[in-house]
């Protein structure tokens, strides 16, 4: 088993932080764009609206630890 050093483990934090951040980002771009042209399915409003309010809260979130991980070098 191969164990990585501590500058791989952040560099590899750094790049998952930034993916997921991508991920989310496209995520809320979906839900924005899904309400805009009311194709939300069989969910109401405010049910889409809390969706993009939690993904919202997400990206605050990985914002936070994508900010930890890169202040600690």
């Amino acid at each position: 088993m191969h164990l990585m050093k501590s500058k791989e483990i952040h560099e590899c934090a750094v790049h998952k932080a930034f993916a997921k951040l991508t991920i989310l980002g496209f995520e809320l771009e979906d839900l924005k764009l899904d309400l805009k042209r009311g194709t939300i399915g069989t969910i109401t409003i405010e049910e889409h609206e809390r969706l993009i309010a939690g993904t919202e809260r997400r990206i605050q979130i990985w914002n936070y630890i994508a900010k930890l991980i890169e202040t600690n070098e």
